[in-house]
């Protein structure tokens, strides 16, 4: 058993790692701003939505891609990806996010409204012209009443569905979702848009599957192409197939660091080395007689293919018990392909920083670190996803100190449940007080998804950066940041 440190280094992009690079401008943002504080790299998203299109032209399809607003609140992506052109558009899953949107510079034409509706917000979706991804009937009943009531237009509405079945008729095994109806009842959500054809107009079919599987991903949107047919019989022009998200990030740098710490952890929980969490926590895995039970609760870090390269792969994919590739399929349908990238499209997008506090030692050896950040300002392992910070040096360390450590990172809540990460970390040296730890590529659901202003501590604000030709650094403010504005000083 090697006693080496388990490292998981992150993925790093180009724009990222010349960020990282910086560690003086990188202090001068938290002096300035605060910690913790998030960074955002709005020319990253572009670049991102960019790969997404070249998928697109490869197959010769047209449609939308539909950043999935609930992944980031920052305004400065947003309105960056408003201005990358009428291909890019916006998912948006309330009133606040349809707001927001619509403040960022997209048209309604650009604009999809998913999820739980609220009647503000389906009233206001259905005022500006957005399309409606509608989840039930009951949903679309409430939308052709509105539509009667306040004399509104015709409302573009995609009929979402899930719960599909192979061909065969053998059911996929995937998890339950209270979102979307299910595919069997497909004729109930016909019948609706058929008794309000003057208020509502199907224009195509939409999925939501709970998983990154490609085969249920495949049989998904084979029956979503069936019901297309089911619409066109019923005198319906539909033309456009929304596949929704899931792509998917690679976290990490290294497939042979995440094979090892998993094996690691495995020997962790049953006993066969020291534990390697604070408290033996084994990620839904536990020890039972000596025999391993449960399902690691994790998500796989290290992936081959995501992104745009998993929508060209789940492309290519032959249909389902129709032998041609699904591109193919919807090329020849002459339909529109929507996706609603949210984690994908905001890959390499964000990082967030954390101030150093103290270290102390435990008698059992460990080492704690406590953060100026608490574990709903970088939720990483709400959502599973492990993967070492960056150390970011206040001044260079004492001759003799660069010896890798093992840490616990804890936050600065006074709660013992505020762990910044559950597993022990391990670092290039022990970080020192005003050194930063950096959490690379936090911007997907991870930077302020779960934040809150527990204990009346503060919610990280957010700066948005970009890199000169000549290699200088300018921020701004979040909500300062306009893609045509320059603003803020160069930092070398």
């Amino acid at each position: 058993m090697s006693d080496a440190p388990l490292y998981l280094e992150p993925r790093l992009a180009r724009r990222p790692a010349e960020l990282l690079a910086n560690g003086a401008f990188l202090h001068t943002l938290v002096d300035a701003l605060g910690s913790p504080l998030n960074v955002v790299l709005p020319e990253q998203i572009a670049e991102n939505a960019r790969r997404f299109r070249d998928v697109y032209r490869r197959h010769s399809l047209s449609g939308r891609i539909l950043f999935a607003h609930k992944a980031n609140r920052s305004s400065a992506l947003i309105r960056h990806l408003a201005a990358t052109g009428p291909g890019t558009g916006i998912d948006v899953a309330s009133l606040g996010e349809l707001q927001h949107a619509l403040g960022a510079g997209f048209g309604a034409d650009r604009i999809v409204a998913t999820g739980p509706k609220d009647p503000e917000f389906l009233w206001l979706a259905l005022l500006t012209g957005v399309t409606l991804n509608a989840d039930s009937a009951g949903e679309l009943e409430q939308a052709a009443a509105l539509v009667r009531t306040h004399g509104l237009r015709r409302v573009r509405v995609l009929l979402r569905l899930s719960g599909f079945e192979a061909p065969s008729g053998v059911r996929q095994l995937s998890r339950r979702s209270r979102f979307g109806s299910p595919a069997g009842s497909l004729g109930r959500l016909l019948d609706t848009v058929e008794r309000h054809r003057d208020q509502l107009e199907p224009i195509g079919v939409a999925y939501h599957l709970d998983t990154t599987s490609p085969e249920e991903k495949a049989t998904a949107f084979a029956g979503c192409l069936r019901a297309t047919e089911e619409l066109r019989l019923r005198g319906f022009d539909p033309r456009a197939l929304d596949i929704g998200g899931g792509f998917g990030v690679g976290y990490l740098a290294h497939a042979a660091q995440w094979d090892r710490y998993t094996t690691a952890l495995t020997d962790a929980v049953l006993g066969r080395r020291p534990p390697l969490t604070w408290g033996g926590h084994g990620y839904g895995l536990h020890a039972e007689g000596g025999t391993l039970r449960g399902t690691l609760g994790l998500y796989p870090a290290h992936r081959e293919i995501t992104g745009a390269a998993y929508l060209d792969d789940l492309l290519s994919r032959p249909a389902p018990g129709l032998d041609r590739p699904l591109g193919t399929l919807l090329l020849e349908g002459l339909y529109d392909l929507y996706t609603e990238p949210g984690r994908a499209l905001t890959d390499q997008c964000g990082i967030s920083l954390a101030r150093v506090l103290d270290e102390r030692g435990t008698d059992g050896g460990e080492h704690l670190v406590r953060l100026a950040m608490n574990a709903g300002d970088v939720s990483l392992e709400d959502h599973g996803v492990l993967m070492d910070p960056v150390l970011v040096p206040r001044a260079p360390a004492p001759a003799g100190a660069d010896a890798p450590v093992g840490v616990h990172l804890m936050g600065n809540l006074c709660l013992e449940a505020d762990l910044i990460t559950r597993r022990t970390v391990f670092l290039p040296r022990l970080p020192r007080p005003g050194d930063l730890l950096a959490f690379a590529n936090t911007a997907g659901y991870c930077m302020d998804f779960g934040a809150t202003r527990a204990q009346q501590q503060p919610v990280a604000r957010k700066a948005a950066v970009r890199r000169d030709a000549d290699g200088s650094w300018h921020w701004c403010l979040d909500e300062q940041y306009w893609p045509i504005t320059r603003t803020g000083g160069p930092q070398a």
